[in-house]
């Protein structure tokens, strides 16, 4: 009899342990990343209009700007964001080992890195739609990929662009001879020195480069684009606290954007909403009526503090690829949905 009472006290035992480890739910980067007061942000450093640094040593881009505004919403002040820059073969790494909470560095969101058999990271919205390209001298004569047959190409290695410069080529029939570096200034620079006849990357790279060359007239971007690159930011694979907030801070940039809020009237569309109860959408959207930034793990007024720290997603794009730019891209696939683009953000609500 004492037997079977002590066995039974032992099953109890054993099964409230089990409860209690069921029940408690495990960490997030995100509250890490709260408590500790600053955001450890990947970024490459080296591409002009996405993430490098400026003549005032401060670091600027789309994927800086992506930073602060997930900075600002999770701790609530866009400088305080430290810069990691990473190669592309360092990133993944820098990601798994904890170096950093959030890389935004223009990665290409494909299966291999986001499932679990690969890299097993996860991707937040789209940031940028990009493709992969060709430039070369105007001199050169090369006016198509099959001109480019038995010639050097100048790529980074560890890329996605190493492998579909690969797959174009083989599927063609054609032949290269790949001269491989770790970053993008290598390989400008080995262009640039004449190791290769054309260099290969995202046309966006590939204009950036272009507009720091000292006669950027004589290069040219051949039309054709080899592939899809849609570039997003990416977080450890498995926390969805922390996927799920960058998530709806990126949609919160493209919402902002549709509803033509901005840095410059961020605040008086929230003293209108508060003055106005019947403005309910608007009311949730910008935290007076709580419960959206709770979801997440934020404060209810954090897309707030996002639009004051950035601008909307339009805002950012103009200061870094817009007209009067360093770089200057057209918006094209980047565009809002209803003005032609593919950014598109569920209703957050």
């Amino acid at each position: 009899m004492l037997r079977k009472l002590l066995a039974s006290m032992i099953g109890l035992t054993m099964l409230s342990v089990g409860c209690a480890t069921i029940d408690k739910k495990p960490s997030s980067r995100l509250d890490l990343i709260r408590s500790r007061g600053s955001l450890v942000c990947g970024v490459s450093g080296k591409i002009p209009g996405f993430s490098f640094l400026g003549s005032d040593g401060r670091y600027q881009g789309i994927d800086v700007d992506i930073c602060k505004a997930i900075g600002a919403a999770f701790i609530g002040d866009p400088e305080k964001v430290q810069y990691r820059p990473l190669t592309a073969p360092e990133r993944f790494t820098a990601l798994k080992t904890g170096e950093i909470d959030l890389l935004s560095r223009n990665t290409t969101f494909n299966l291999s890195r986001d499932a679990l058999g690969g890299n097993g990271v996860t991707f937040g919205p789209v940031v940028f739609h990009d493709g992969q390209a060709f430039m070369v001298k105007k001199s050169s004569r090369i006016n198509q990929i099959e001109d480019l047959d038995g010639k050097n190409i100048c790529v980074g290695s560890g890329t996605t662009t190493e492998q579909n410069l690969n797959d174009t080529f083989q599927e063609r029939g054609l032949t290269y001879s790949p001269i491989k570096y770790q970053d993008l200034n290598q390989v400008v620079s080995g262009y640039l020195k004449g190791r290769c006849l054309a260099m290969t990357s995202d046309s966006s790279q590939l204009a950036a480069a272009r507009s720091g060359f000292n006669n950027p007239q004589s290069h040219k971007i051949l039309n054709e684009i080899i592939s899809k690159e849609p570039l997003a930011p990416a977080s450890i694979g498995g926390d969805q606290k922390l996927s799920d907030a960058i998530r709806w801070v990126i949609f919160a940039l493209f919402t902002a954007e549709e509803l033509g809020i901005n840095q410059q009237n961020i605040n008086s569309r929230l003293e209108i909403a508060k003055a106005d109860p019947s403005l309910t959408s608007m009311r949730r959207f910008l935290g007076v009526d709580g419960g959206l930034g709770n979801k997440l793990g934020l404060e209810d007024d954090f897309i707030v503090k996002i639009i004051n720290a950035t601008g909307n997603y339009g805002e950012i794009y103009e200061r870094n690829l817009g007209a009067n730019s360093a770089v200057t891209i057209k918006r094209g696939y980047n565009n809002l949905y209803q003005n032609g683009g593919l950014l598109f953000a569920p209703p957050l609500k």
